[in-house]
């Protein structure tokens, strides 16, 4: 079952048909994998891929969603290894890191075609 913040959700949200459209599953405790589809609208500087703001992105809803429904970044970081194709499924998967105390830190992963293009980490807290 995809989970969804809501329908206008960029992320995940079915609705928001400029969004991500993202399909999130969680697979375990603070662990969830998903997809995104980068569609024409999602293209940045280099013609044919990706906005580096989109992967970013797409990472944080999937840091997000690991943490919980509720969840908010307070801060990320992300690490650009390759390009993102236009019309490609932008895979990724992300896990809440067990550190103590403070906000809830997570980490992520993309990949397109078992290739990896992008790694994020993220600090979330509780939105108010």
């Amino acid at each position: 079952m995809s989970l969804v913040h809501h329908e206008l959700c960029f992320g995940c949200g079915r609705t928001n048909l400029f969004g991500l459209l993202m399909e999130l599953e969680r697979v375990g405790e603070g662990l969830v994998t998903g997809r995104g589809f980068v569609k024409q609208d999602h293209q940045g500087a280099i013609r044919g891929t990706a906005h580096d703001g989109i992967v970013a992105a797409a990472l944080s809803e999937a840091m997000s969603v690991a943490c919980g429904a509720e969840m908010r970044a307070i801060s990320i970081e992300v690490r650009f290894e390759a390009s993102v194709p236009i019309g490609e499924f932008l895979e990724v998967e992300a896990q809440v890191l067990d550190l103590p105390d403070g906000p809830l830190q997570a980490s992520a992963t993309a990949s397109v075609r078992d290739r990896p293009v992008a790694g994020a980490r993220g600090a979330y807290e509780r939105a108010t």
